[in-house]
């Protein structure tokens, strides 16, 4: 009996692992039907919301060993009682540690992070660099660990789009699957890592996939769901921050306050931005001139932030103790200024180090702490008009936030969802608009939108800007002999007058060259045994027929 029962239970194991290879090989021939579709992204969902969890106490981990915080959220309050050599030499050593890695494993020394993210959706079929971002992940992990002053939204959302890259290409998945299994992996990362499912899904929808679709709404809404059970699962039912004092809204009269909060946290979120690639820059001219090992970069910009937190510990990390004294009153005026420039002074610095980490939880202290200061003073000057000074801490950390990820929708609700404050909703909608709006017409966009347009990438004016970048015109030349080709004489003396283009030349370098050259077709030229030879030609009609067919395909995706 016992046998037969073995035998059994081998025959239905056999059996379903028999189904299953079925299934990945109808999967990976035909691509999902929905229902498959929606197991896929809950699989992705707990796999992104599993890789948030252990991100986020890995980071505890690290800063348990280095700095003796028991508690995550109080890491300045365990930091100040260490001794000063400690504090400079944490890290600098953490630096150190980044820059080797990011020295070893990526091709330019750089951390990736949600910039990256938008780019793969928007140009890479829903893809990222798995390499690169495998050691930006551990990169950033050690950064935040000892001291880094970002995020771990960045570093989250990135090894989230691993996953999904990962299972998008084991099932040959096209480019809106791709970009819709990237959107469910974004979407339960965030929600895994803030308890905010809601903002969650709507994040992947506004800042990464960058449209609304219907198609892509169930999907994303199941991970990110699943994501926030893991969330719940490790910490309990339980927000970010905790209010302790009230935030009522004396609504009508107090109202143009929160329109002047607004357009203060549009301009500090900007100076925010800009100092962040201001000091970019500069690492990269004092890289150039001085001729430092990229590798030392980080441990340089270590040193820096922990001469720093010597007199301000305030200043390391995520920062999330002195966001909540902000939101929660604890801080005097001179405080939330003070602590707010060195916020700035310290986020430029890591980000110019190229240390790694994200944006978001930065923009929330910096946010927090302008609300503040400028809650004081409303409530200062009108003292029988105006409701709590925390109120403007709530609103500011959400405006500031908003702008600097481009993202009024999912931060305004990312605000909620972290506080449990759903009853001052229109106070913060007004800044959030207000400054979004404001900055939004100082940079690109974003901050994500303003870093991808530095390096030549041209998200931010949509997909009529990048989509000729992602076609080259080794793709689309005719060949000699080819129906319609080109006189090979003719591109002969076309070549000799120096009109050509490279066979790995995108349609965005080759457009501009018809409308100097004024010819229906241009001679594609590449290297063959080390001699530069004539491929074919690149038809003006065959470009803009391609052209046309992506914007189209976008236009249908989005729409769907």
């Amino acid at each position: 009996m016992p046998e037969r029962i073995r035998d059994n239970l081998k025959a239905g194991a056999s059996a379903a692992w028999a189904w299953v290879l079925h299934v990945l090989r109808t999967i990976r021939r035909k691509g999902p039907t929905q229902v498959q579709f929606w197991l896929i992204a809950l699989l992705i969902g707990i796999a992104a919301g599993m890789a948030a969890l252990l991100f986020r106490k890995g980071i505890h981990a690290l800063e348990m060993l280095v700095y003796g915080a028991r508690d995550p959220l109080r890491l300045h309050s365990f930091a100040e009682t260490l001794p000063w050599y400690w504090l400079v030499a944490i890290p600098a050593f953490g630096g150190l540690l980044v820059g080797v890695i990011l020295h070893r494993f990526t091709p330019d020394g750089r951390a990736r992070a949600v910039a990256d993210v938008i780019e793969g959706a928007a140009t890479n079929n829903g893809r990222v660099e798995v390499k690169a971002g495998i050691a930006s992940s551990l990169a950033s992990l050690i950064t935040l660990g000892t001291g880094g002053s970002s995020g771990r939204e960045g570093p989250v959302v990135h090894l989230a789009s691993i996953i999904s890259s990962w299972v998008s290409d084991r099932i040959h998945a096209d480019g809106i699957t791709g970009r819709d299994l990237l959107g469910c992996a974004v979407a339960a990362a965030v929600s895994a890592s803030f308890n905010a499912p809601i903002a969650g899904a709507l994040f992947a929808l506004e800042v990464v996939l960058r449209h609304f679709a219907v198609h892509a709404f169930a999907p994303i809404v199941i991970a990110a769901v699943a994501g926030t059970v893991i969330n719940r699962l490790a910490f309990g039912d339980v927000t970010e921050f905790v209010l302790t004092s009230t935030t009522a809204l004396r609504f009508y009269v107090e109202l143009p306050a929160f329109l002047a909060l607004g357009l203060t946290c549009g301009l500090v979120a900007t100076a925010l931005m800009k100092g962040i690639f201001f000091a970019e820059d500069v690492g990269n001219w004092l890289q150039t001139k001085t001729g430092l090992p990229r590798w030392l970069r980080p441990g340089f910009a270590g040193l820096l932030l922990g001469g720093l937190a010597v007199f301000f510990p305030h200043i390391i990390g995520v920062g999330y103790e002195t966001t909540s004294a902000a939101l929660t009153g604890r801080l005097i005026w001179h405080e939330a200024i003070v602590f707010a420039v060195l916020k700035a002074v310290a986020v430029a610095i890591t980000f110019g180090g190229r240390m790694g980490g994200g944006i978001f939880s930065p923009s929330l202290m910096m946010g927090a702490l302008t609300g503040l200061a400028f809650g004081f003073i409303a409530t200062g000057i009108f003292p029988n008009m105006s409701g709590s000074y925390t109120l403007y801490a709530l609103a500011g950390m959400g405006a500031v936030a908003a702008a600097v990820l481009g993202a009024p929708i999912s931060t305004t609700l990312i605000v909620f969802e972290m506080t449990g404050d759903w009853q001052t909703g229109l106070a913060v909608m007004v800044a959030v608009s207000l400054s979004t709006a404001l900055a939004s017409r100082l940079v690109d966009r974003s901050f994500f939108l303003t870093q991808l347009e530095r390096r030549g990438v041209h998200v931010a004016a949509g997909p009529q800007a990048y989509l000729l970048a992602m076609f080259r015109a080794g793709t689309i030349l005719r060949k000699s002999g080819d129906p319609g080709a080109a006189p090979e004489e003719r591109l002969a003396e076309m070549v000799e007058d120096g009109i050509t283009v490279d066979f790995n030349a995108t349609l965005e370098e080759a457009m501009p060259m018809f409308e100097r050259a004024g010819t229906p077709f241009l001679p594609v030229t590449g290297l063959v045994e080390g001699e530069r030879v004539i491929l074919g030609a690149l038809f003006h009609v065959d470009a803009l027929k391609t052209y046309n067919k992506a914007l189209a395909a976008t236009a249908a995706e989005e729409h769907s």
